[in-house]
């Protein structure tokens, strides 16, 4: 199924995987939502940072099972805002059950399965929620580890998703990402590949993935990019000393292009001529407004340090990283 030929894509989107729990490992999350955790006090306020992202021309949104209630806040806004399915695109994902039970600190926040019983489950889940204004549903972290790209039940019922009107896709996560991306190329029903999407880990610390990125965009995946400021580590909240000299070339950048950091590092994913779709993971509509800055920027590719770092460690830095 073509993505881009049924619904709206715009090249910014809305990710909600910090406005869905209270718990998240985007630096400064427990503070920018005031500490407050009450589900309805949150409900209140994602609808207040999804009428930013509409007032801002956002018609992307993107939730997952494992995002709490994401979900449900992003299906009682569409709902109560009257915006119908054929103005918006929403992907979501399953592979990921959320075990948090609404607590900031928790021993599991969410528990990996991808198998058919985990896919049929929460497809209905998601169902309930948000009915037919889902558009894209993908595997949650398909990583080669977990072996979903050779689980033929679960293919097959991808493949009947499929058939009944619904994108499938994928997400990456981790340091093999585009191994899992070419892997992901291969898998194909009815003389056509399987997914429509994939939605992968791009930013100007971890680049890994874009040759790979680049070669599904010619094969016509939309390529949904997250983590652009690599969950704060790209923003001025990241204060690692270890960090200080990268986080000055980016300063000297920013300044001289009279934008914020998050803006520069936005503008620098927006930039690959692969990318379909950059997530916004903002959790205030201030945050949202300047990222949305990024699209008015352009700023030339010799300007760009380089500032990747290993993809291991890249990886290994985002693991340890607190849940706030």
């Amino acid at each position: 199924m073509s993505l881009v030929a049924h619904t709206p894509i715009t090249r910014l989107g809305l990710g909600l995987a910090a406005l869905g729990r209270p718990g998240y490992i985007n630096l400064g999350h427990g503070a920018d939502l005031g500490y407050v955790y009450d589900a309805a006090a949150m409900q209140t306020h994602a609808h207040t940072v999804l009428d930013m992202a509409w007032e801002l021309g956002i018609r992307y949104f993107d939730a997952a099972r494992s995002y709490g209630r994401a979900e449900q806040f992003l299906g009682t806004w569409l709902t109560a805002r009257q915006i119908s399915p054929d103005q918006v695109t929403v992907g979501s994902k399953w592979g990921y059950t959320y075990t948090a039970d609404w607590q900031v600190e928790a021993e599991h926040h969410e528990i990996k399965e991808h198998s058919l019983a985990v896919l049929q489950r929460q497809i209905g889940e998601s169902r309930v929620h948000l009915g037919s204004y889902l558009k894209l549903y993908q595997i949650h972290s398909a990583t080669l580890e977990s072996g979903v790209l050779d689980n033929r039940p679960v293919l097959d019922e991808l493949a009947r998703l499929r058939t009944s009107g619904l994108a499938v896709g994928l997400s990456l996560s981790g340091p093999r990402q585009a191994e899992s991306l070419a892997k992901a190329m291969t898998v194909r029903y009815d003389g056509e590949c399987l997914f429509a999407a994939a939605q992968l880990t791009f930013n100007l610390l971890e680049t890994s993935v874009g040759a790979a990125a680049a070669e599904a965009h010619a094969a016509g995946f939309i390529i949904i990019v997250k983590e652009a400021v690599a969950n704060g580590r790209l923003t001025p909240r990241h204060n690692d000393p270890a960090f200080t000299p990268q986080k000055a070339q980016l300063e000297t950048i920013a300044a001289a292009y009279h934008t914020t950091l998050d803006a520069l590092s936005l503008a620098f994913v927006l930039a690959q001529p692969w990318a379909g779709v950059v997530l916004s993971g903002a959790t205030t509509p201030e945050q949202l407004q300047a990222n949305a800055a990024a699209l008015s920027l352009s700023i030339p590719p010799e300007a760009w340090p380089n500032l990747a770092e290993p993809p291991d460690q890249y990886w290994h830095t985002r693991s340890q990283l607190p849940w706030n």
